[in-house]
């Protein structure tokens, strides 16, 4: 069987950009296995809590290999709502 059961909270390092007025601009996402990827772009960026995991921070919508997906800073860390693959 194929597909995901759901979603977990997962910390990752970001690499990211903080201009002199304090705004916070991501730039790569690394896994812990050590796979980069790029930020494409900042969609949107605002205080919202994480419906699918649960914490609260500031969320950004970036995109990623050309889809859009959250990215969240829960100060002083960031996290993203990993896919978990069902079970057989």
């Amino acid at each position: 069987m194929r597909g995901i059961a759901g979603r977990e909270k997962r910390y990752v390092e970001v690499i990211s950009r903080t201009d002199a007025d304090g705004d916070v601009t991501p730039l790569a996402i690394v896994w812990e296995d050590g796979r980069r990827f790029d930020v494409d772009r900042v969609l949107d960026r605002r205080q919202a809590c994480s419906l699918k995991t649960g914490g609260t921070g500031m969320r950004y919508t970036v995109r990623v290999g050309g889809r859009p997906t959250y990215l969240f800073y829960e100060g002083p860390r960031w996290f993203v709502e990993a896919k978990v693959a069902a079970v057989p």
